[in-house]
């Protein structure tokens, strides 16, 4: 590496060196459908994008039979809202796994996701929502001499 003699010297050099910003490119299938998966808890969602009517499918059932509180459904519609795509896409998804509140998180998770590959120029307003961040929270596992993870059995004196 050279020497450097002034401040001048190395605002140049620290140009030279920016790698250039990562190129986000369209991915679909066959069918012209943009697919991804989502994963929250213990739940693992499969998700595909197509454009449509806005009609949204969890696991060949209408979303808002399948997510029967408001909260769940809200949670599912916070990508579409946010992209401002609502009623343009079908959505259709098939989750296993975990509880209702752990599948919802995960088909949002995987909404968004297939959005920035059907449409990459919407990565921009999903990442600063936090839509595209995999919440790694999971149940913690059970050690052997407690009762659950980390309570303990009760104590008696006698």
């Amino acid at each position: 590496m050279a020497e450097l003699s002034s401040l001048a010297e190395l605002g140049s050099v620290a140009q030279t060196a920016q790698p250039a910003a990562p190129v986000h490119v369209q991915k679909l299938d066959k069918s012209g459908r943009a697919y991804a998966t989502g994963k929250r808890k213990d739940a693992i969602a499969r998700v595909w994008v197509k454009p449509g009517s806005g009609k949204i499918t969890v696991n060949n059932k209408e979303f808002g039979a399948y997510f029967a509180r408001p909260v769940l459904q809200m949670i599912l519609n916070q990508p579409i809202i946010a992209a401002n795509r609502s009623g343009q896409y079908d959505i259709v998804a098939t989750v296993t796994g975990g509880g209702l509140s752990g599948q919802a998180g995960a088909v949002r998770h995987g909404i968004s996701k297939a959005l920035t590959y059907y449409e990459p120029a919407l990565r921009g307003v999903l990442k600063k929502g936090g839509f595209l961040t995999r919440d790694s929270r999971t149940v913690e596992r059970k050690k052997y001499g407690k009762a659950k993870a980390r309570r303990s059995f009760q104590f008696s004196k006698r």
